[in-house]
């Protein structure tokens, strides 16, 4: 649940880092995240959806994004919200969580959890809109799908080979997945602004 009076103040917002900025410092899994950005692109459709919510006046305006390298889900969706953020000409920072927990603590999953990445969206005005967290709804159930499956067909399957097998499984759907994650922002910014 994000706080009354929130860290992220345009002055701290304007210290997180671009793209270009966190690419520099991205230590692992740098280059799936590039094939990941080089091989994202949103169809005319959902450009021009964000395109017309980013024209409202009460429209997104800035898009604060919190991650870290290691994290499978940043890896597979930072670089969908950066063509978002691109698409709809949204202003882009990037802080990484393990060294921003007072930012974390504002959007805890279930108000939980230190899930990432997560997309905060903020108007002209710095004026919080709506955040987005982890995963789209699509892939939280797919991949829940594929662990049970995994588990089922190999129940004396060992940690490492189970994780090696959940990555393969999953990066045959990271497309389809990265397409649902761009339809929920969609989705969810229409629904906070009307």
């Amino acid at each position: 649940m994000v706080q009354e009076a929130s860290v992220v103040t345009p002055e701290r917002y304007s210290q997180g880092m671009t793209y270009d900025q966190y690419m520099e410092t991205v230590k692992v899994n740098k280059a799936r995240i590039e094939e990941y950005y080089s091989n994202v692109s949103l169809d005319s459709d959902q450009t021009a959806r964000l395109q017309e919510l980013a024209s409202r006046d009460n429209g997104p305006s800035r898009m604060m994004v919190i991650g870290e390298d290691w994290c499978g889900d940043v890896v597979r969706e930072l670089p969908v919200l950066a063509r978002v953020a691109e698409a709809a000409g949204l202003e882009l920072r990037i802080f990484p969580r393990d060294e921003n927990h007072d930012i974390m603590n504002e959007f805890l999953k279930e108000g939980l959890y230190m899930s990432i990445p997560v997309a905060v969206f903020y108007d002209r005005g710095h004026e919080y809109i709506c955040h987005w967290i982890e995963r789209s709804e699509a892939a939280n159930r797919e991949q829940g799908e594929i662990e049970a499956a995994i588990r089922s067909e190999q129940p004396d399957i060992s940690d490492q080979d189970f994780g090696r097998q959940r990555r393969a499984r999953t990066a045959a759907r990271a497309g389809d997945w990265q397409k649902a994650t761009v339809d929920e922002l969609v989705g969810l910014l229409q629904e906070h602004l009307h």
